[in-house]
């Protein structure tokens, strides 16, 4: 027989029940799978099987900041429609303040905190259910800053799109305009010393190979073409560093000027794209047409 470890992935599998359910399930009916999917129906757990196999890519991320914490979510959906519903809405807002008021390591564990009569993860069960929709806590983050620092946040109007960034300085203002930098702009560093060495050292050899390359540069000193490699290498990588990139609310500015004007600099952000690499299903309409008529 298959061990519980096993078991419970395969019941998970199944159903897209958390582990802990999964492990209850199991426990409550002599580890029989069958019986176990049949109780995590009953409770309102696992709607179906067939669920499990389908793809949640849409939904919404929401940010709750209370003092020197914030706290970024993402809670994902099988369609758009149902991501803007209130029910929806109000359990993701529900979820991420019991996130940030309990700080879980994880998502396992965050699925397991109580909230009302029940836990995290039977209060997104329930709103499954009621939509007849696979439903997943993808991610979270809890952020956290000093008296000294500022919050800055931005919620696209969709939900699809959510930054949040820790300001070092005193300029409460800072912080939306440069949340909103990220959101759009989506870059992955906030500056070259945050960016992996190994980023540039490959930058750095690839414009060293197109400079050898290239016969304008025939007979130039070496000190030119470093030159021109390092310029080459900071143009291309600049879009990766969220300092370097054009401030969207001025464009004959970089956004670290703005940030020097405003006596402030970004110590961290984190930015969440709704479904960001889950690959989508790509429905085959003639396939399921063919299907149908045989």
């Amino acid at each position: 027989m298959a061990n519980l470890v096993e078991l419970v992935k395969e019941l998970r599998d199944k159903t897209g029940a958390g582990m802990l359910d999964c492990k209850k399930a199991l426990e409550a009916n002599d580890n029989d799978i069958e019986k176990a999917i049949d109780w995590l129906r009953e409770k309102g757990i696992a709607k179906s099987q067939a669920k499990a196999g389908r793809v949640a890519a849409e939904g919404l991320s929401t940010i709750i900041t209370e003092g020197n914490k914030a706290v970024i979510v993402e809670i994902n959906s099988e369609t758009d429609f149902t991501a803007r519903t209130d029910k929806f809405k109000d359990m993701v807002k529900l979820v991420a303040k019991t996130i940030l008021d309990n700080q879980p390591k994880d998502v396992e564990e965050a699925l397991s905190l109580k909230v009302g009569a029940g836990t995290v993860n039977e209060e997104i069960s329930t709103v499954s259910f009621a939509t007849g929709e696979k439903m997943t806590l993808r991610r979270f983050e809890v952020v956290t800053k000093t008296d000294d620092q500022q919050f800055g946040t931005y919620v696209h109007h969709d939900g699809k799109t959510a930054c949040v960034v820790v300001i070092n300085g005193t300029n409460a203002e800072v912080g939306k305009p440069v949340a909103m930098q990220i959101a759009s702009m989506k870059p992955q560093y906030v500056d070259r010393d945050h960016m992996p060495a190994e980023i540039v050292a490959h930058e750095t050899e690839i414009q060293k190979e197109i400079a050898k390359n290239d016969p304008k540069n025939a007979g130039k000193p070496d000190s030119i073409i470093e030159k021109m490699v390092a310029g080459r290498v900071s143009k291309s990588l600049q879009d990766l560093c969220l300092v370097d990139q054009a401030f969207i609310l001025d464009g004959n500015k970089k956004v670290s000027a703005y940030l020097s004007e405003n006596n402030s600099s970004v110590e961290s952000f984190v930015l969440y794209v709704v479904g960001e690499g889950i690959e989508k299903k790509k429905d085959n309409w003639v396939e399921e047409v063919q299907a149908a008529l045989k």
